[in-house]
């Protein structure tokens, strides 16, 4: 008979909290493997006792059938000396000052817990927070690592008898299944109105589907905050949602019960079913099929739908009780973070609500929803959130010290980087409120906190003006700045690391330039760390400044005016102001080009929300042919190619033509601008390598144009896959631009 032998393994990456010391259990004793497993350091270690050829099939095992929550890393394996154990058992956690963290996401309700939810024999039928090892809340839930139910926010829930059989019992579906809960021990629903206060699971979720169907707004707790909820098919319902907000035209995200459900509303392909029905549960932009069922406010003027399917049993019983599509947006204030605290949503959204459906299971940060495009072929982020966020990446250099990088204004996310790794925090939202910056010194402080790291410095945008330069300075660290859409251009670049040189396109809003001016139509050659300004747009100045941003009828008077000509639609004393460069800075920007396109073709003159007038002139774009317009491009005297926009105003301005073929027009124009830039820079640098990053290029009709423009012509393009195009992947860009800049 073999001789027994012992390894010492370890294994790295996402390991904790995915069910995986329980999947090492049971995976030893089917072959004969004694020792123990534990958590440690943020890592599994492992003591493995048995004959040789047992170890080399568990460790295979190891490797190739993990959980499929859980991303292990390499094995580290290590001879050592048996101890003579006769079992294999689950240590407690061993905790450690300098442990290699990998914090899960929260997880979808999995197949198995969905099954006993609908079993009127199962002990957990219709339990809200039926959950285990592979399934159910985990970033918003852990306070502490490592992950076990004192470091959650589930410590408050004593487990009855039945479930701690359950955890205990190594082949049981919930051994060391830490949010574990039943009816008899777990979180509970509450159903608060002005009429009544319910706190039996059954009444109160009974009570707030009655209220659905009468055409009420529901605030409803989930996973990581508050959903604002009503019936998507009833007219009255969606509108009162939306003057109560405010939220006037601001496409509104669907939750369907299933996959049929979905097919019903929106046009889908087995490829993004499988996507939606992912553990990520993301919301995804879908066509519209027309004559379905929902309520024409959904998305008025955009030929596209945000659909989602439920991702937690309190949804799905939801969903099924109530029987058709909900409207499923952020519990939340405009802009603000959403809501995660039952108390305050209650205070904050009273005005909003007409009833709330609580829980009792805290919410330790919040964590909205994700929300992607099907842009140039596959679905892109826009936001990162609940099941995508944290999202832990590589990095291919490593940094001596720790860094914050804090992002942008708009779309904040923070990125927490050290060593060779980088986190980037689910989106925080618009820095424009107490609460938006009391949510990012949270998200801050739980980063570091859980990943037992402390920044050394804190990354910054170069912009004076961003809501968090006060948090940035109370903190006393060194401020190391970033150029705007220096960042933009490294975070693309980190995607492709096998591009050495680039001709990157950074089109977006407005982000400051080097020059001082407001920058959003540039492309920039070389690497991160070297980027050379190499073209722009011809510059113009806007009226009244940040205001254009959602008045885009100011960014139309702004290219009139440039160009001599009369805008009656604006008042004297503004045109007078812009004549004497008053409270009008210079911009490059091909977001405000896009914005007078809008208000000129007489899509949107005023926005509601941000990139309304570009959202609304692409779905009418879609709907028609048009033929680019060639725009002059010439070197300035600093050696900058730029393309002339002027020669579009006359084809916008034309009524006697349809907005919608106006709007193609424009849509080809620029793609085209853009390829022949392209092809000036190639024939100065001779790169082939193009990248398409900022705010601009979330625009379908546009990527999908140039592309197809640039590689008749012979380009490599490359678009962001899982970092977001927008300026929810600027903190990840600081960080890829701040590491470059040091080597």
């Amino acid at each position: 008979m073999p001789e027994r032998v012992a390894q010492f393994i370890t294994i790295g990456g996402r390991v904790q909290g995915v069910g995986f010391r329980p999947f090492v259990y049971r995976l030893a004793r089917q072959h004969d493997i004694t020792g123990w497993v534990r958590n440690a350091d943020g890592k599994v270690e492992i003591h493995a006792e048995g004959e040789p050829t047992q170890l080399q099939l568990f460790g295979e095992a190891l490797r190739n059938e993990a959980p499929p929550l859980a991303v292990p890393g390499p094995l580290a394996v290590a001879h050592c000396s048996t101890k003579g154990t006769n079992a294999f058992v689950i240590l407690d956690s061993a905790t450690s000052t300098h442990a290699d963290i990998h914090l899960p996401p929260d997880g979808f309700v999995c197949a198995d817990c969905l099954a006993e939810l609908h079993d009127p024999a199962n002990r957990r039928h219709r339990y809200p927070f039926i959950n285990c090892t592979q399934c159910g809340p985990r970033y918003t839930l852990i306070t502490a690592l490592p992950y076990d139910r004192p470091n959650t926010a589930m410590r408050g829930f004593a487990l009855c008898p039945v479930c701690r059989r359950e955890y205990e019992n190594p082949f049981d579906r919930r051994f060391h299944a830490e949010p574990i809960a039943c009816p008899v021990c777990g979180p509970h629903l509450q159903f608060v109105s002005e009429d009544e206060t319910l706190d039996d699971d059954e009444a109160a979720l009974a009570a707030a589907v009655e209220a659905l169907r009468a055409g009420k707004i529901v605030a409803v707790k989930g996973v990581g905050g508050y959903h604002l909820m009503c019936s998507a098919a009833n007219d009255e319902a969606v509108t009162t949602l939306r003057a109560r907000k405010p939220r006037p035209s601001k496409p509104l995200a669907v939750m369907l019960r299933d996959l049929d459900a979905l097919r019903a509303v929106a046009h889908t392909t087995p490829q993004l079913e499988d996507f939606l029905a992912s553990p990520e549960r993301p919301i995804v932009l879908l066509q519209k099929r027309a004559g379905s069922s929902l309520s024409q406010h959904i998305a008025p003027g955009l030929a596209e739908i945000g659909c989602l399917l439920p991702y937690s049993p309190l949804l799905d019983l939801l969903l099924n009780d109530f029987g058709g599509p909900l409207v499923a947006t952020s519990g939340n204030l405009s802009g603000e973070p959403v809501l995660t605290d039952s108390h305050e949503a209650q205070t904050r959204l009273a005005h909003l609500a007409d009833a709330f459906l609580h829980h009792d299971r805290p919410i330790v940060r919040p964590a909205d929803d994700p929300v992607y495009r099907v842009i140039a072929g596959r679905p892109r982020p826009l936001r990162l959130g609940r099941g995508t966020a944290p999202l832990e990446l590589e990095l291919s250099l490593s940094l001596p010290e720790p860094v914050l990088a804090l992002g942008s204004h708009m779309k904040n996310t923070l990125c927490l980087a050290w060593g060779s790794r980088a986190v980037v925090s689910p989106h925080i939202g618009e820095l424009d409120s107490p609460r938006s910056l009391d949510i990012l010194a949270q998200v801050s402080a739980d980063l570091q906190r859980l990943y037992q790291v402390q920044a050394s410095q804190l990354i910054v945008d170069r912009h004076p003006g961003y809501g968090y330069r006060r948090f940035a300075r109370e903190r006393g660290l060194p401020l190391p700045e970033i150029w705007h859409h220096h960042a933009h251009a490294s975070a693309l670049a980190w995607e492709f690391p096998a591009v050495k040189e680039w001709v990157v396109f950074t089109w977006d809003g407005v982000g400051l330039g080097e020059d001082g001016t407001l920058w959003g139509g540039e492309a920039f050659i070389g690497a991160p760390g070297h980027w050379r300004r190499a073209a722009s747009m011809r510059p113009f100045r806007l009226p009244g400044g940040d205001k254009a941003g959602r008045e885009p009828w100011r960014a139309a008077a702004a290219l009139l005016w440039e160009t001599g000509q009369a805008a009656p639609f604006a008042p004297k004393p503004l045109h007078q102001a812009w004549t004497h460069h008053l409270n009008s800075p210079a911009t490059s920007s091909v977001g405000r080009l896009f914005d007078a396109a809008a208000a000129l073709c007489g899509v949107c003159t005023h926005a509601s929300f941000e990139g309304e007038g570009p959202m609304r002139l692409e779905a009418i774009a879609a709907t028609a042919g048009g033929e680019a317009i060639p725009l002059p491009l010439e070197r300035d005297l600093t050696g900058v190619w730029r393309s002339d926009w002027a020669p579009l105003l006359s084809m916008l301005g034309d009524t006697t033509r349809p907005a919608a073929e106006r709007a193609a027009g424009f849509h080809l124009s620029l793609a085209q601008a853009l390829v022949d830039q392209a092809k000036q820079l190639r024939a100065q640098s001779g790169i082939q390598a193009i990248g398409l990053t900022g705010g601009v290029f979330q625009n379908r009709v546009l990527v999908e144009a140039a592309i197809d423009c640039l590689e008749s012509a012979g380009f490599n393009v490359h678009l962001p896959r899982c970092i977001p195009v927008n300026d929810a992947g600027l903190s990840f860009g600081q960080v890829i631009e701040f590491i470059a800049q040091q080597t």
